[in-house]
Parts: C-alpha cells; sequence; structure tokens
C-alpha cells in the first residue's frame, strides 16, 4: 500500500505576540503581534505534506472567512481535506507571548468544540482508517476520539503516532500508550508520564527513566523531546536507544518546534527509517522552524531537498 497518513486533530488559530526587548510580564512591552494559523494536527499536516507525504487532514473548522483560508492553505500544498469540516466553535484560538530570545513566555487556550470533531470521525471512521497506511494522532482531543481512534486502527492494523496535546486524556488512560507505534513528548509532559519529579535536562538521566517506563507501559518507541539539549530515544524492539543533540539555529520563534520536531520523525517511520535516523530528521525540520515566525517553516520543501542527510536517506 501506498504511504498515505491521516491526521487527526485540531485546528487553532494563534495570536502571537514577540517582545523587541527584554520582557517584563508585570510591564508594557513593545514588539509586534501577528495571527497565524495552528493547532498541533494542523502543524503536523502541513508539515507532513511539505515533507513530500501523501497527508490527510480529519479535523472542523469555523463557519467564516478564517476557516476557508486555512482550509485553501492546506489544499495549496496537497493535503487532503474530504474530512475538514466546518462546524460551530469548530477552531480553536492560543494567544502566545514570545520573549526577547522568541522562547514562549505565556499563553492562553481556547478549545474548539470537540463533539463536532467526534461527529465527523464516527460517521467516517471505517472510510478514514481504511484508506490510511498510517495514522498521527494528537491524543488528548476527548477519551472517546482518541479511543476510537486507535481501536479502529488496532483491527486494521495501521501504526498510530501519538503526540499530546494536554496530557489529560493520556494520564487517565495509559492503556493507550501500549497500542501506539511511536510517542513523542517533551520532559514536563514525560515528568508527568513517569509521576516523578526528575529536575533535570541531562540526557543520560531523562533515558535512564525512558527505558524502563516504555517496556513497562508495553510501548514500541518513545521520544522525549529536552529543548536546547536535544532528544532521547528508545525502541523496544531493536533496543535502539540513545541522545540526538540539537542543530544550531537562530532562535525566531519556538512555537510550532515541537510538532515540526513529531512531523520530521515520523516522517522518517513512515518511509522505514530507523528511530535514530528519523530523529535527526524530525532534530532539523524543528530547527528550521525555530528559525521562522510561523508554526510551520515557510520553505521546508526547499530545505529538505538542499539537505545532504534528507536527502541520502530519502534515497535508500
Amino acid at each position: 500500500m501506498k504511504n498515505f497518513v491521516t491526521v487527526i486533530g485540531t485546528v487553532f488559530v494563534d495570536c502571537k505576540g514577540f517582545a523587541k526587548q527584554n520582557y517584563i510580564p508585570q510591564g508594557r512591552n513593545l514588539g509586534n503581534i501577528q495571527f497565524v494559523h495552528g493547532g498541533v494536527g494542523r502543524n503536523v499536516a502541513e508539515n507532513l505534506a511539505n515533507l513530500e507525504l501523501n497527508t490527510a487532514f480529519v479535523s472542523t473548522l469555523d463557519h467564516s472567512g478564517l476557516g476557508l483560508e486555512i482550509k485553501q492553505r492546506l489544499q495549496d500544498v496537497q493535503v487532503n481535506t474530504d474530512f475538514l469540516k466546518p462546524a460551530n466553535q469548530g477552531m480553536g484560538m492560543w494567544l502566545a507571548v514570545l520573549d526577547e530570545n522568541g522562547d514562549l513566555a505565556g499563553s492562553i487556550s481556547q478549545m474548539p468544540d470537540l463533539q463536532a470533531l467526534e461527529s465527523v470521525f464516527a460517521e467516517s471512521r471505517q472510510e478514514i482508517v481504511e484508506r490510511s497506511s498510517h495514522i498521527a494522532l494528537e491524543l488528548d482531543l476527548n477519551e472517546q476520539i482518541s479511543s476510537s481512534v486507535i481501536s479502529m486502527a488496532v483491527q486494521q492494523n495501521k501504526p498510530v503516532y501519538g503526540i499530546p496535546g494536554n496530557l489529560d486524556v493520556v494520564l487517565k488512560n495509559r492503556g493507550l500508550l501500549k497500542q501506539l507505534e511511536c510517542f513523542i513528548c517533551n520532559e514536563v509532559e514525560a515528568e508527568r508520564l513517569f509521576e516523578k519529579s526528575i529536575g533535570t535536562t541531562n540526557p543520560d538521566e531523562m533515558l535512564q527513566e525512558l527505558v524502563p517506563f516504555v517496556d513497562a507501559v508495553g510501548l514500541r518507541s518513545m521520544v522525549i523531546t529536552l529543548g536546547e539539549h536535544g532528544s532521547v530515544y528508545y525502541d523496544s524492539v531493536t533496543k535502539e536507544q540513545g541522545h540526538q543533540p540539537v542543530f544550531p539555529v537562530k532562535v525566531v520563534d519556538s512555537s510550532g518546534a515541537g510538532d515540526a520536531f513529531f512531523s520530521g520523525t515520523i516522517m522518517g517511520l513512515v518511509r522505514g527509517m530507523s528511530l535514530k535516523e528519523a530523529v535527526v530528521c524530525g532534530t532539523k525540520v524543528a530547527g528550521w522552524t525555530i528559525e521562522s515566525q510561523e508554526n510551520n517553516c515557510p520553505d521546508l520543501k526547499v530545505r529538505t531537498g538542499k539537505d545532504e542527510y534528507f536527502q541520502r536517506l530519502l534515497v535508500k
């Protein structure tokens, strides 16, 4: 079957404020404000399409001109939008403040009405899963959606790659993890899963926690991102494990980096790369995204086309 990745997740509109000088939480801060297309699922769908995977997106949009604009942008990069449906409160909003270094200083999220997305999947789940070779799932939509997607995918032997939203659904339903091909999260989310404060981003110490956790819950593989300290990874089947450092970048906006890392990594896994090779791809895509004020790298196709590592792996 030709690779066809279906992304199931949310659409957000992000309002971002960029501080020009030292950010003062209680004071007035000069800078610039932008509205950009966002949402974990939407970000991942655009990334995967620009990484030249056949990609579909299952989600909801508002009945608005902005909703149509978001849909058109996805269609422009060849994302299949057959199951991207308009609904009341179909999109969320994210208010973010970035400090003078491009790092997130504070945020507030307004979630979309997930009942509409639940209905979209319930009405067409057989068709959605059957036509997919792989599924990328934003796990914290709600319990019904996450459980239904994973159950249907397992029945049809379709690998599912999970990325957390707010982690609430995963923490209440840890059994979902053992049915994933790969789960990717950051160090804060990992500590909540481990139920212990590690208090460090030291890769060796994080890896010591990661390996027994993955084995205990029955996960195939897992990756933990550590910000500027890179990431650690472990594949319980091949026993491949290690630390991947970051590559030098000029930080403009760190938001969207986690979604970009997830996108690059699962692109590699879908194409048959080892976890170690795939994590390098994820690290590169995240770095390129950090250098943009958007949630996606606007010239991702150009960058991967010029990158020797990508080209070497993709022609294997």
